[in-house]
């Protein structure tokens, strides 16, 4: 069993507009904006905007909305940095490798030959990651919805 959705993880405040983030795509489900210590370029992370700490207790509408999103943002963020292929990544408790308890999907393109950099706890220059973020919207104009 796992814990109940804490309302004051970082994600709920990013939905709230308590804590700012580039973001990159929003609709009435989901939310999508980039990782503030990625792991590689175009690193992004996608969210429900429905209360769910993790997969394992997520219902099945926001869990699709959510899919639908990742996929279009995936596909976006590929052609955006011109990336080779793609990696999803979600984490489920801490034993899982989950930190912030709030459902949330990683999309970072990848690169032939290009490790992941380790997951230091480092920001990002944030005029980076605006730049990054505006480079994905921009992918996304052209992205079909489906």
């Amino acid at each position: 069993m796992t814990a109940s959705y804490d309302e004051a993880n970082p994600f709920a405040k990013i939905l709230r507009g308590e804590l700012p983030a580039h973001k990159i795509f929003e609709d009435e489900e989901t939310f999508a904006f980039m990782d503030i210590m990625p792991r590689g370029t175009g690193h992004c992370l996608v969210i429900p905007k429905r209360p769910a700490r993790n997969l394992l207790d997520v219902d099945d509408e926001a869990l699709s909305a959510v899919m639908r999103t990742v996929r279009r943002v995936g596909r976006a963020a590929m052609k955006a940095f011109e990336a080779d292929g793609l990696t999803i990544q979600q984490f489920n408790e801490s034993a899982g490798g989950q930190v912030v308890f709030h459902l949330h999907f990683h999309v970072l393109p990848r690169f032939a030959g290009v490790a992941l950099r380790p997951h230091t706890g480092e920001m990002e220059n944030q005029e980076v990651l605006a730049e990054n973020a505006s480079k994905i919207r921009k992918a996304l104009e052209n992205e079909p919805e489906g």
